[in-house]
């Protein structure tokens, strides 16, 4: 059994800040990488940013330079540091751990969303 708890979301003007966090429990024998995904309301689900475990990182092209992913390994968790927010930004925001289970099977699984709303 895996858990995430995803915190954070929120509503903010354009131009602010929100920080989200994902925090992961339960049978991990390791985590391979964890990210965060988006879906806006008509739009199909794509990629925020994604952390491997040996630090790496991606981004959307939409979101360089002002979003930045971070992860704490002895907490299980990832960050996504969301500044300089735009009205686009809003969605809701998805949590995506990839990890290997003790039979060393790869995994993923998603959260349950956090809303974020950027107002004009």
């Amino acid at each position: 059994q895996v858990q995430l708890v995803e915190s954070g979301g929120g509503l903010v003007q354009a131009g602010g800040s929100l920080r989200l966090s994902c925090a992961a429990s339960g049978i991990i024998f390791s985590i391979n990488a964890m990210g965060w995904y988006r879906q806006a309301p008509g739009k199909q689900r794509e990629l925020v940013a994604v952390i491997t475990s040996g630090g790496s990182t991606k981004y959307a092209d939409s979101v360089k330079g002002r979003f930045t992913i971070s992860r704490d390994n002895a907490k299980n968790t990832v960050y996504l540091q969301m500044n300089s927010l735009k009205p686009e930004d809003t969605a809701v925001y998805y949590c995506r751990l990839n990890y290997s289970d003790y039979d060393l099977l790869e995994n993923d699984y998603w959260g349950q969303g956090t809303q974020v709303t950027v107002s004009s």
